[in-house]
């Protein structure tokens, strides 16, 4: 959600031609462009072998255009639907996956794969510390009657991360107990100033886990991960992966939905809690949302790439610049999320507001702080999506508090990424908040 004023910026408006960049800007763009060169083959070929592995996945369950049909009512013999699971499972390397529009968010995928393979007397260890803000309500409070993990009597425990941003292995370790089922992954950073976690990491993390205790179940959250990297996590072990259709596997396309994929008893349990016990992965009209869901995954590995080209330009330009930022260009990314720190709120503010300025949709609102529920601090967001929230498109946001941070996100191309990085460096100097000299 975006709370926004609805009237223009004192700014020049008009077509690109017209947007007052200076030369220096424009020399600056170009530098950047040389500069990263190198790293954006590394992304086109991560996209490219990634868009092959998707087509062989068609091809090997002979996706057809009737597989797009729409079903109703209880959806029965809905073999798009069920296509559609296993052309997921195949490209995530998993024995089964669970695939609707009927999952509202990441958050609702997410505790449904949670609720399906915990119960009352289970504990769930987060090993990368606290896990998004949006999944404390899930995790919440002894008897808060919420129906959270918390009030099934799961209990729910974390353990931080080390200061180098690795697993606190010792920690780790001594946490595990006979109660300990589930072990918990956050693969992307949130809003936290660490290191995404690699595949490659995620692989080790795995190894050790099962050293621990082989039966303990290997939870990943893979939201802004997909097709960053060659492999998935459950191409490296992991036993059960959630994510969003709005963020990376839709590729902009899907209206809505996510997907659950890994071991194929505990797809199934997922599939019980989402719908209803007996019941499980054979019912569920479509919604006609089948073909985009089809056509979102075609389109995803293109979309995504373009998206980290977009990260990458905005991490080199902004580091000209001086600013710090997480990840640095040159770093192979594993997921979408590009976080950069700036001197003032006002920086951070004019940052985020630039990012809304770029947008094909609502580019005429101007996003502002407020208190948003759940967060501690007032939180500036700009999303002018065409899905709503869908944060593979271009968007930004941040919580106002020291140190200044924001995170943007997506792009559906590299050009529109760049422009919004563009624009909101010109934002932060048409507001004399930055001054760029021919030196810089």
């Amino acid at each position: 959600m975006v709370r926004m004023r609805n009237d223009e910026f004192n700014l020049a408006r008009g077509n690109v031609d017209e947007m007052n960049w200076t030369p220096e800007l424009l020399e600056m763009e170009t530098k950047v462009e040389q500069k990263i060169a190198s790293m954006t083959r590394h992304i086109e070929h991560i996209a490219e072998r990634n868009q092959w592995k998707v087509i062989q996945a068609f091809q090997k369950h002979k996706v057809s255009d009737y597989h797009f049909a729409d079903s109703t009512g209880y959806g029965y013999n809905d073999r798009g639907r069920e296509v559609l699971d296993e052309v997921y499972a195949e490209v995530f390397g998993a024995e089964a996956a669970l695939v609707r529009p009927h999952f509202a968010s990441g958050t609702h995928t997410i505790a449904t794969a949670l609720f399906a393979v915990l119960r009352p007397g289970d504990e769930l260890l987060y090993i990368t510390g606290s896990p998004y803000d949006t999944l404390h309500k899930v995790i919440g409070k002894e008897n808060d009657g919420n129906g959270s993990l918390a009030d099934w009597g799961i209990k729910v425990n974390m353990v931080d991360l080390l200061p180098d941003g690795s697993v606190d292995w010792n920690k780790v370790q001594a946490a595990v107990n006979e109660r300990t089922k589930v072990i918990g992954i956050q693969r992307s950073r949130g809003y936290d100033w660490r290191a995404s976690f690699t595949v490659e990491q995620i692989g080790e993390m795995v190894k050790r886990v099962k050293e621990l205790r082989h039966d303990l179940i290997v939870f990943a959250d893979n939201c802004y991960g997909e097709f960053t990297e060659l492999n998935e996590p459950t191409d490296v072990g992991v036993d059960l992966i959630a994510g969003s259709l709005i963020k990376n596997p839709g590729g902009g396309i899907a209206p809505t939905g996510g997907y659950i994929a890994g071991r194929r008893d505990l797809v199934d349990k997922a599939a019980q809690r989402l719908t209803a016990p007996g019941i499980g992965a054979e019912v569920g009209a479509m919604l006609g949302a089948t073909r985009y869901m089809y056509q979102g995954l075609f389109l995803a590995p293109a979309m995504v790439g373009q998206a980290v080209r977009g990260s990458v330009f905005a991490a080199a330009l902004f580091e000209e610049l001086g600013y710090e930022t997480s990840p640095h260009w040159s770093t192979p990314r594993t997921d979408l999320i590009q976080a950069l720190r700036f001197d003032t709120a006002g920086q951070l503010i004019a940052f985020v507001q630039g990012i809304q300025r770029a947008s094909a949709v609502d580019a005429h609102v101007v996003p502002e702080p407020w208190d948003m529920p759940g967060y501690e601090h007032p939180v500036i967001m700009a999303a002018g999506t065409f899905i709503q929230g869908g944060s593979l498109e271009l968007s930004a946001d941040a919580p106002i508090r020291e140190p200044y941070t924001a995170y943007m996100q997506g792009g559906l191309t590299y050009a529109h990424a760049k422009l919004g990085a563009l624009i909101a460096l010109q934002t932060m100097l048409d507001r004399k908040l930055l001054v760029l000299s021919s030196n810089e």
